[in-house]
């Protein structure tokens, strides 16, 4: 982060984010800024409010890097965290990834702050990285109606409508943005991407399930939801022949991710280099690897026919895409941390860096 501002330009600083501010088009990107609206306290600028009047509550500096941003969600009355990662050079105006949690939504230590090198992969990187903590086991979509279990969800909303102004008027973005997100969320951000036309310029999904509405997406999707969450998915998107699960299903409208930048990635469930006793969170644990061989394999060879199937549909269709079939590894972080790693180029190139 840049080095920190005397109080005396503390008014210059608030009078550009609130031009930043008026500068949010109909996705709260922005057209222009010059400078890091960011106070000398580090906090953003708290008076920036969404359509719906979702706004941010404070801030809390963890170091010259990383924040965490409270934000206030009108559409599920409650206040979210969100992790957020600072460009290396807060002189101009920089693009943001939204990095999502897997299943459990970071509500678990099973996020890519605790589980992954991502932070420093990032430190010198010119992006914003904003990654939410919250919505477990709701596949961050919208919910038809609250759940005993699990709460309001309208994730959606929240990620597409409602933190986008927030972040860029906050943190004086460029506007651009990309998306990425692992297991369940790799599902997710083929669908924000969808139902949010022009909002990010690129999507990477690590072992994700494209479909939702077929048989055996739905049994995906109600394992998730259901049986790991607790939540029932009649609640969600209704009873297996309700439209949702069709409008929610990226395999069957992925012609609309013509013209993003995208990278998919699986392994097939076959034990791989990080599926060993000093793998990553193993810490020479045999109960631990046992479960990461048996359950995580069979959960990635299922993701990996999904991931190939989405292949073909977008081979028919003619979109371009990079995929990345690995020849071995189980559903662990271990691989994902890799799988970020190398899709970098790809989201690097849709975020203009």
């Amino acid at each position: 982060m840049n080095q920190k501002r005397p109080r005396s330009t503390r008014g210059r600083v608030a009078l550009l984010a609130v031009a930043a501010a008026l500068a949010v088009n109909a996705f709260g990107t922005m057209a222009t800024a010059s400078a890091d609206p960011l106070t000398e306290s580090g906090d953003v600028l708290e008076t920036a409010t969404s359509p719906d009047g979702s706004h941010i509550t404070h801030t809390k500096v963890i170091d010259g890097q990383h924040l965490i941003v409270y934000v206030y969600s009108a559409a599920m009355d409650k206040e979210i965290p969100v992790d957020v990662w600072r460009p290396a050079d807060t002189s101009a105006p920089r693009p943001t990834l939204y990095l999502l949690n897997g299943a459990g939504g970071g509500e678990d230590s099973a996020t890519w702050r605790f589980r992954t090198d991502a932070i420093d992969f990032f430190k010198d990187k010119n992006v914003n990285v904003v990654s939410p903590v919250g919505g477990k086991w709701s596949y961050y979509t919208d919910w038809k109606q609250a759940d005993p279990v699990l709460g309001v969800n309208k994730w959606n909303t929240f990620l597409t409508k409602e933190l986008p102004p927030l972040i860029d008027a906050g943190l004086g973005t460029n506007g651009v943005n990309s998306i990425a997100g692992v297991s369940s969320s790799g599902t997710s951000v083929l669908q924000l991407a969808i139902s949010a036309p022009g909002l990010y310029k690129g999507v990477a999904a690590y072992s994700g399930c494209a479909q939702t509405s077929d048989p055996i997406g739905q049994q995906f999707v109600k394992l998730t939801t259901e049986t790991w969450g607790g939540g029932n998915t009649l609640n969600m998107w209704g009873p297996a022949n309700d439209p949702l699960w069709v409008e929610n299903d990226p395999y069957v409208h992925a012609e609309a991710l013509r013209g993003l930048e995208l990278y998919i990635s699986n392994g097939n469930g076959l034990p791989g280099q990080y599926d060993t006793l000093n793998g990553p969170q193993i810490d020479g644990k045999v109960g631990t690897l046992a479960n990461q061989v048996v359950v995580g394999g069979v959960i990635e060879a299922a993701t990996n026919f999904c991931t190939h199937n989405m292949a073909n549909r977008l081979g028919d269709l003619g979109i371009p895409a990079t995929f990345n079939f690995r020849d071995s590894g189980s559903h662990s972080w271990g691989y994902w941390q890799d799988d970020l790693e190398n899709s970098w180029p790809v989201l690097a190139r849709s975020l203009g860096i």
